[in-house]
């Protein structure tokens, strides 16, 4: 039996329109990924919100006993807040929404999620009361190491389990990469290893990560994608029409900052995101 890679998901709720839509697809999630599904509402409790929680939970065949975690503040900081005290390790919620009065919880405030969550998030653009199948996945290889070997061998988790069709493992090769490839034999460090690959040697590379996550029927694809920004990836993602882009971030860096080579997912969300800590 697959162990789930994540004990306690949280889904951030509101009563926008899609309200149910996004707990649907928190449940969807929770079958999927791991074992406890939890609730964060930013606003005070009352029977009205009470019910509708309740409401919501049995149309959904949601436990009715489901914890519904209530914290006061601005949308960012009490979510923020409400993860670390319950020990979140992956928030659902959603991304877009046109309603003006909830644009800063789903505007900003996803973006502000995705940078200084301390645990996985999942975005979704347009959820649905029936979730559609994630059937197109895209995993954006930032580089070879550990934690991001661990982040594709979860994702390969998920797409086992909604069937997926073709997960496309990428990696961005630029011009830079290309002119240090070039000039390598002044780059090379002491022990003789390259500090940079020629474009055949990164393809290769990349074929060697996927052959290290052991046999799979998942279908895959590696693609080392030629552009000098992260945009490009995004670019691949709308063209092969993902239903979502995995970006694993690694754990260490400067709070309320993405490195470098993956801080462009929080200005362009091309699909459904999953940002894996």
């Amino acid at each position: 039996m697959t162990v789930p890679p994540y004990k306690r998901i949280a889904v951030a709720s509101t009563f926008s329109p899609r309200f149910e839509q996004v707990l649907a697809e928190a449940k969807r999630v929770r079958e999927r990924l791991g074992s406890e599904l939890h609730l964060i509402y930013v606003g005070e409790r009352d029977s009205q919100t009470d019910q509708r929680f309740s409401t919501a939970l049995a149309e959904l065949q949601l436990p009715a006993d489901s914890q519904i975690h209530y914290h006061q503040g601005t949308p960012a900081e009490a979510i923020l807040q409400a993860m670390a005290a319950h020990q979140v390790e992956l928030l659902v919620a959603g991304a877009l929404e046109k309603e003006v009065v909830l644009r800063p919880f789903l505007g900003n405030v996803a973006r502000r999620l995705v940078r200084d969550a301390t645990c996985s998030v999942i975005l979704f653009t347009k959820p649905e009361r029936e979730p559609q199948p994630l059937k197109r996945i895209v995993f954006f290889v930032p580089e070879y190491s550990a934690p991001v070997q661990r982040a594709f061998a979860t994702t390969l988790q998920l797409a086992a389990r909604e069937d997926c069709e073709m997960l496309y493992v990428i990696r961005i090769y630029t011009t830079f990469d290309a002119a240090r490839a070039t000039l390598r034999a002044n780059l090379d460090d002491p022990t003789g290893q390259p500090m940079a690959r020629t474009l055949e040697e990164e393809e290769l590379a990349l074929e060697q990560f996927i052959d290290a996550a052991g046999e799979t029927s998942i279908p895959m694809e590696a693609r080392c994608i030629r552009g000098n920004t992260g945009f490009a990836a995004s670019d691949f993602v709308q063209a092969v029409g993902a239903h979502l882009l995995v970006v694993p971030v690694e754990p260490g860096g400067a709070p309320g900052e993405l490195p470098p080579q993956i801080a462009w997912v929080t200005d362009v969300i091309p699909c459904n995101l999953w940002i894996i800590r």
